[in-house]
């Protein structure tokens, strides 16, 4: 059986990862995974551990960090979040197809660990910075100064692109979303050679 592809979708905050990674999922011929991340976050009222996230203890994730078992991890806001490598690993061994939608730090991490043919990356670029401003607004979930930040964070990001197979523009999510599944079905077909 031939190993999955890793699918690693990045791009600065607010650009809309999220929702393209959804249209890109629901493309059922595609046999899509999605990668479940580990946290030390405590799991909220709705969430379902193994399906949500892995949720663990401190010390647990600290073990992990110390077999390295992570392709990427991170400490946000007080807690810790990484992509168990074994588990990504494990799917993809049985042909799973796995979308990983990560940060720009994060996929750097990735792409530096994961070396053979069958990853495939790409990075979300907003139409402008206004409009990466306004879909970030539009949330209603930050400070202004968050929203500075993530502004200045997301103008380095976009200058980051290199790394990346193909950068997307995202200025239509049905369209950039299509464009994603087409290149993704050209890599798989590709593969079959």
């Amino acid at each position: 059986m031939k190993k999955g592809l890793l699918i690693i979708i990045s791009g600065p905050s607010g650009v809309g990862k999220g929702t393209v990674r959804k249209y890109i999922m629901d493309n059922y011929n595609l046999d899509l995974s999605y990668s479940i991340s580990m946290t030390t976050r405590k799991q909220r009222e709705k969430e379902v551990d193994g399906v949500d996230y892995y949720f663990v203890t401190p010390e647990e994730f600290q073990r992990n960090i110390d077999a390295d078992n992570f392709l990427e991890w991170e400490e946000f806001v007080g807690n810790r979040y990484g992509t168990p490598k074994d588990k990504v690993e494990e799917l993809r061994n049985k042909g799973k197809h796995i979308v990983l939608e990560i940060e720009v730090n994060g996929a750097g991490e990735v792409l530096r660990k994961v070396n053979d043919d069958r990853v495939i990356s790409f990075f979300i670029m907003p139409p402008s910075v206004d409009a990466l401003e306004a879909r970030i607004r539009r949330r209603k979930t930050e400070s202004e100064e968050i929203i500075q930040e993530r502004l200045q964070k997301g103008k380095k990001e976009m200058t980051m692109t290199e790394q990346y197979d193909y950068i997307i523009l995202n200025d239509d999510v049905a369209r950039a979303s299509q464009e994603i599944v087409d290149l993704i079905k050209k890599k798989l077909k590709e593969g079959r050679k």
